[in-house]
């Protein structure tokens, strides 16, 4: 193998990592607000144990990055890659630290306000849903997605803004109602992280950052 051949296999190498702890992210937040109203709180315990392994992954990719910009000096597109990887790897674990604060509100707490249930399951499947198109937006090299992806956040805040500030859950258990509220912003944060990845894979495939239309 040649010094290009293994250079070029060591910087995919990071990027099939950072994609692989995007999986992992997308698999965790999967029915993380169905948690909230489980009476057995092992799978919430479970959700915030798994974060362990989020954080080494993160780790790992720094380090990995770190060794590619000291030994290689990319230069051009492979230095957007690899800076834009760790940037990912960080909304990646910031993520992972949202859902596993929803399970530690699983752990203080049941609520069973299914009008509120539902708004949180909605504000979870947006993301997710975001989450899985900006990997598809990498893997098909479309900056376009990338830009829809980053507008489609402002959904997630329209329904945080909606749970905070809505008195149409008739919720007298003010512990509850503030627990709830810590629900849908760490849901709000989760968007927020996946809209910064849409801007870092726009950045990558494009150069350039996206136009804020807001």
């Amino acid at each position: 193998m040649s010094y290009r051949e293994k250079y070029t296999n060591d910087l995919q190498s990071l990027v099939n990592e950072v994609i692989d702890l995007g999986h992992i992210c997308y698999e965790r937040l999967q029915g993380a607000t169905g948690l909230l109203s489980r009476e057995d709180i092992t799978p919430a315990r479970e959700l915030v144990a798994g974060d362990k392994e989020v954080n080494r992954l993160e780790y790992n990719i720094n380090s990995h990055a770190v060794t590619l910009i000291t030994t290689q000096a990319p230069v051009a597109t492979d230095t957007r890659i690899i800076i834009s990887s760790i940037k990912i790897a960080y909304d990646l674990e910031r993520i992972s630290d949202n859902i596993s604060n929803l399970g530690e509100v699983r752990k203080r707490v049941k609520i069973t306000n299914e009008k509120l249930l539902l708004r949180l399951s909605t504000m979870e499947q947006l993301a997710s849903l975001m989450l899985k198109d900006v990997y598809t937006a990498y893997q098909e090299q479309d900056a376009s997605l990338c830009e829809e992806v980053y507008e489609r956040d402002k959904d997630i805040d329209s329904l945080f803004v909606h749970v905070t500030t809505s008195d149409i859950f008739e919720e007298t258990d003010l512990f509850i109602t503030g627990q709830s509220q810590l629900c849908a912003k760490y849901l709000e944060r989760i968007g927020d992280h996946v809209k910064n990845i849409a801007e870092h894979v726009y950045f990558v495939l494009t150069g350039e950052k996206i136009e804020k239309l807001d």
